[in-house]
């Protein structure tokens, strides 16, 4: 590694890359008059040059912030993608098989999934590691791609957290237990908020501290999510231990979870996209902040919708496996009312506030102006983010996950990514006209899930589950037929 990147790893974000020093004698000159002043008032000195300094910081700081933007919504996502798409098969097999009532199925699921993402792990890893060639290659600046490289080299114990977090977290779901989940989450985040500041700012570990600790921040939410299941109560009828039959079938849950996992990847990775696409347009420092302003707005609020993408996965796959077709479409139309609702909300607040909601992420004026120029783009991503993950969701609840997965290809890379390509760059539209064209292979898709989702025979859709789950109960070993005592005295043959 050079001397400069040694410096870039321990340098505090904020100083990680330096201003000309021009620019920072000037604004320094300026601010010492001012201060010296006396003939002014001594607040007006005092906010006078308090606007100067946050000026030459957040100029300062937009390199870094770029870069970080570039890491964790480039590159941390690929892994997120992946691994949460093929997660996602235990969420169908788990909540059809707790509606089925075959409890015990659902920690054999769960350890077999957690095996299976772990020997995954392994290859995503490498992306991390030559994660700066890989930018250079497609295009990103030199200064932006090292910094991005060393905040994702702090994001490599992540990849393994979110082999185990995601099977956990399904398992969890499929059940309808969320209060705990939620509580650690809590709990870890202000455990993380100091410990971030500690490492950024006291110990000056820079992007690369501020990576690491999100990765440990990770791995405590497994621990803690871990250690309830093995304690709580509720789960002692679905998980009764490790289990040898974890490793057998595995090549048969390969491939349920690699149809799961290119649906929600193509997802995942789709606004991805935008974001590694906007680094290669003029300005990229300017198009990559007022993305990840409003990316972040985005992803803040697309937590709502994913609660309902949870919660409508467990629902519709509960009442499959329980064999209760209209109990399933009714819960379908429900949470698309409540979603979309919901989502309508945010546009009009999101919209109310966009000359000023940059402020909450970063300064400057040329950055909020980019972000309000951009708001009415969010304010329809976000009404189709009120549909769309509620429709993923009744997707997988339905084990429909590679018709949707050949729905996406066609939407977002043959339709969306094209034509928003040709009007950023063709046409000179720039981050306006790559997000348009992206927002148009949404509505495609959409439309096409809402068509299927509401012309299905949920008649047929039990069946499906109840033969889906005979299938998986075939592939295990003898001991899980002397596990089911246990849990036969709890709940009963069903």
């Amino acid at each position: 590694m050079e001397q400069g990147d040694k410096e870039e790893i321990t340098q505090p974000i904020l100083t990680s890359i330096r201003a000309p020093s021009s620019a920072v004698s000037h604004s320094g000159s300026d601010v010492e008059k001012l201060l010296s002043d006396t003939d002014s008032p001594l607040l007006k000195r005092y906010r006078e040059a308090t606007w100067i300094e946050l000026k030459l910081l957040f100029k300062l700081s937009a390199p870094a912030f770029a870069a970080a933007c570039l890491g964790n919504q480039g590159i941390q996502l690929f892994a997120y993608g992946l691994l949460l798409g093929m997660g996602s098969a235990v969420e169908t097999l788990c909540g059809q098989a707790f509606g089925a009532r075959r409890y015990y199925m659902l920690g054999v699921y769960l350890q077999r999934a957690t095996v299976v993402l772990m020997l995954f792990s392994l290859p995503i890893t490498l992306v991390y590691v030559f994660s700066r060639p890989l930018l250079l290659f497609i295009g990103e600046s030199e200064r932006v791609s090292m910094l991005a490289s060393l905040f994702v080299y702090g994001l490599i114990p992540q990849i393994f957290a979110y082999a185990v977090n995601f099977p956990i977290q399904k398992f969890l779901q499929a059940q309808s237990i969320v209060g705990p989940s939620a509580v650690i989450s809590l709990s870890t985040l202000c455990f993380h908020v100091l410990l971030s500041w500690i490492a950024v700012y006291k110990i000056g570990m820079g992007l690369l501290g501020a990576s690491l600790v999100l990765s440990l921040s990770w791995w405590i939410i497994v621990s803690a999510q871990f250690v309830y299941i093995v304690k709580s109560k509720k789960c002692k009828a679905t998980w009764s231990g490790f289990k040898w039959e974890a490793f057998t079938g595995l090549w048969e849950f390969v491939k349920l979870s690699m149809a799961s996992a290119v649906m929600l990847c193509l997802e995942t990775w789709y606004f991805q996209t935008l974001v590694l696409i906007a680094g290669l347009l003029e300005n990229p420092e300017l198009a990559l902040d007022a993305l990840s302003v409003c990316m972040s707005i985005n992803g803040l609020l697309f937590m709502i919708a994913i609660g309902f993408n949870a919660a409508a996965s467990v629902r519709v796959s509960n009442e499959l496996g329980a064999g209760h077709p209209k109990a399933a479409f009714f819960s379908v139309v429900v949470v698309t009312a409540v979603c979309l609702i919901l989502a309508v909300v945010e546009v009009v607040v999101v919209l109310s506030l966009r000359h000023v909601i940059s402020y909450m992420f970063t300064g400057g004026e040329t950055v909020a102006d980019a972000v309000a120029d951009l708001c009415p783009f969010l304010a329809v991503t976000l009404v189709l983010n009120g549909i769309q993950p509620v429709l993923s969701g009744v997707a997988v609840g339905c084990g429909w996950q590679a018709f949707v997965a050949y729905v996406n290809v066609a939407c977002y890379y043959l339709v969306g990514i094209p034509i928003g390509c040709l009007l950023g760059f063709r046409f000179k539209l720039g981050v306006k006209g790559i997000w348009s064209g992206m927002i148009g292979g949404t509505t495609l898709q959409t439309l096409i899930l809402l068509w299927v989702t509401f012309r299905a025979d949920w008649d047929k859709e039990v069946e499906k589950a109840r033969e889906r789950l005979d299938k998986w109960e075939e592939i295990k070993d003898p001991l899980i037929s002397r596990s089911r005592g246990p849990v036969e005295q709890i709940y009963g043959d069903g």
